[in-house]
């Protein structure tokens, strides 16, 4: 039986265990990325390990987060960084290059090979062929030491894409469409492989974008093959050489399968508040909007901004919308600036903001009170824009381009003769705002707002802990730990910082954690969805929450609590999330002995005489690292 193109990078890769479902491996990663706003954490812990340069073929550590500096936080922060990278053997992508996926997708990724990034949307160089995983900081800082990044097999799911994408409809209703049909839980566990004829007709940076955006289904990943197209790409970007053809097996099999005919799609959206909320565009057309953003690492391509200034050449943005756009990287920026699109834009009536994350992740550009917001960004979470109250919907630059001249929710299809924009042969290459690996005696800039990484403490065998918080479906990293342009730049400072954690679920959280000293929290399914931000399990974790019990977790966020030393735990009954209140305290006795069992076992309660039966899900290994006190205390002796 022949192998995936997934199996194929997975075994070539493997390190220890083996690719039968469920059974933890581990990988060797050959690349690695962190980007300012989870780049501190990963480079203090990468420092504790005591090490003295990368072990990777290619680190880079990118500032595109945190580039406001409206104080000295975050500019020390890109100090610190800066004198890390080229300490410890890294490549500096300094402010105003670009945001990480973008520029990584154009300068350093490579078919066939593995990335791992301290950034969910890590994801996007699937597009390129390449196994590229989000994980935490920390998983990052050891595989910039030579370890392996574990996670169990996963599944493979097959998406078999047929037809052509009619005109106005993209890459991005692709993926929309895919979110449609799985939810923002269908990947779960999985890899996402891309095959079929339609493949073919999507470029590299359409491929990004769907991929890209993987990482709202929960999936591992999402990859495509690498072929014509890949090579293409990187011909154009004057790196011909790491080229590598790579395809699934004509007799491959699957664990999952599912077909969409690119020529029946159409313009769509997803609707507040929700990725995977899709309808087509057409059905809002009496909805009036306010804010248009268009950029991100989804959709800032060179092919993204190009389509959108042929759509508002020598027409005006409606006088009710502000319309706000982010080019992915300096490289873009700069075609854009040379050809003269860049001025269409701007007679539009567009404002240019730096080519950073920006407004996807509430640094600035945060909407009117109840706007209707359209991007074409990859998560529309309540309050992410920085406005509670705001409406954020997600679409294609097309769509949104639309918008913008119309002041309502537009399907394209109703305006002129669609864009068309040419590959370019070549892209304009400068890499001078790339500082390559420095000298290994530089000294570490550390300013004021940098504290030392705080460690868990050592998993007692006997927790009695109150339920300090209980949570429904879907809770996302945004709604643990907020980002924002007041937020952000405590990112290196976790007593700081902690004092946001559930701020907008409960603006007592922190003050009634420190009350307690030891808390567990409840929730319902898929609990930790979105963001890789570790934060969100350090800063629970320096508040003294010790263990977290969901009904299912988020794959990123459930390796977080354990890498902190918080135990995430399962209920066997999901009902008996119903008999859990906050200031119930739970008693969790012989917990050691538990954690090296896979069997369920009971966990207490005031008053009931009914115990609760909890399933943990751990390997061995992780039960080790839990009782260790986190993934640092266990990694610091090994490496």
């Amino acid at each position: 039986m022949g192998q995936s193109l997934t199996q194929k990078i997975l075994a070539s890769h493997l390190v220890s265990g083996n690719l039968e479902k469920g059974n933890e491996i581990a990988l060797r990663i050959d690349q690695t990325l962190t980007q300012d706003a989870t780049g501190t954490m990963a480079y203090l812990q990468f420092e504790a390990m005591n090490l003295s340069r990368v072990q990777t073929e290619c680190s880079v550590s990118y500032i595109d987060h945190n580039t406001l500096q409206t104080g000295f936080e975050n500019a020390d922060d890109h100090a610190f960084l800066q004198s890390t990278a080229a300490r410890f053997g890294a490549y500096f992508s300094r402010p105003g290059n670009g945001i990480c996926h973008q520029v990584h997708l154009e300068r350093f990724a490579k078919p066939g090979k593995t990335l791992l990034g301290s950034d969910s949307h890590t994801t996007t160089a699937g597009g390129m062929g390449m196994l590229a995983i989000g994980a935490g900081g920390l998983d990052v800082a050891v595989a910039m030491g030579g370890g392996a990044f574990y996670l169990p097999s996963p599944k493979v799911l097959r998406i078999w894409l047929t037809g052509q994408l009619s005109d106005w409809v993209s890459a991005k209703d692709i993926i929309l469409e895919v979110l449609s049909t799985l939810t923002v839980k269908g990947g779960v566990g999985k890899i996402i492989e891309y095959a079929g004829p339609g493949v073919k007709t999507l470029t590299v940076p359409e491929r990004a974008t769907i991929t890209n955006m993987g990482a709202e289904l929960g999936a591992s990943t999402s990859i495509f093959p690498s072929d014509e197209q890949t090579l293409r790409f990187l011909t154009a970007q004057g790196r011909a050489e790491d080229y590598v053809p790579l395809f699934a097996d004509d007799d491959a099999r699957y664990d999952e399968e599912l077909e969409i005919d690119l020529s029946l799609l159409v313009p769509l959206v997803a609707q507040p508040h929700s990725p995977d909320n899709v309808v087509p565009v057409s059905e809002h057309s009496a909805t009036a909007v306010h804010q248009v953003a268009i950029g991100s690492c989804t959709n800032s391509s060179y092919q993204d901004l190009m389509r959108v200034s042929q759509i508002l050449k020598g027409k005006h943005v409606h006088p009710d919308v502000s319309l706000v756009i982010s080019p992915g990287s300096r490289q873009v920026l700069s075609m854009l600036s040379s050809n003269g699109a860049l001025t269409d834009l701007l007679d539009s009536g567009a404002r240019l903001l730096e080519s950073t994350c920006g407004p996807c992740i509430g640094m600035g550009q945060s909407p009117i009170s109840k706007a209707v917001s359209v991007r074409t960004f990859n998560r529309n979470f309540m309050g992410r824009s920085g406005t509670q109250d705001a409406s954020v919907f997600l679409a294609s630059p097309e769509v949104a381009a639309a918008c913008a001249l119309t002041g309502f929710l537009t399907d394209p299809r109703t305006l002129e003769i669609s864009p068309v924009v040419e590959f370019p042969e070549r892209f304009r290459i400068d890499d001078s705002m790339i500082l390559p690996p420095g000298d290994p005696n530089t000294p570490v800039r550390r300013g004021p707002n940098i504290q030392p990484l705080p460690l868990a403490p050592r998993l007692d065998d006997t927790l009695d802990l109150p339920v300090i918080l209980k949570l429904g479906d879907n809770i996302t990293t945004d709604d643990i730990m907020p980002a924002g342009s007041k937020i952000l730049p405590l990112r290196s400072n976790i007593p700081a910082i902690s004092e946001f954690a559930f701020h907008k679920i409960e603006p007592q959280f922190a003050a009634k954690a420190k009350i307690l000293k030891q808390s567990v929290i409840v929730a319902g399914h898929n609990y930790g969805q979105g963001s890789s931000r570790e934060h969100a399990a350090l800063a629970p974790m320096y508040l003294g929450v010790r263990v977290v019990l969901a009904q299912s977790f988020a794959r990123i966020h459930r390796a977080n609590l354990v890498n902190f030393g918080i135990l995430p735990l399962t209920f066997v009954d999901e009902m008996d999330l119903n008999r859990l209140q906050p200031g119930v305290v739970l008693h969790l006795n012989d917990l050691h002995q538990s954690l090296q069992s896979s069997e369920p076992f009971a966990v207490t309660i005031d008053n009931d005489p009914t115990p609760v039966l909890v399933k943990h899900d751990l390997t061995e290994r992780q039960a080790k690292i839990l009782m260790a006190g986190g993934l640092l205390n266990s990694t610091s002796a090994s490496l």
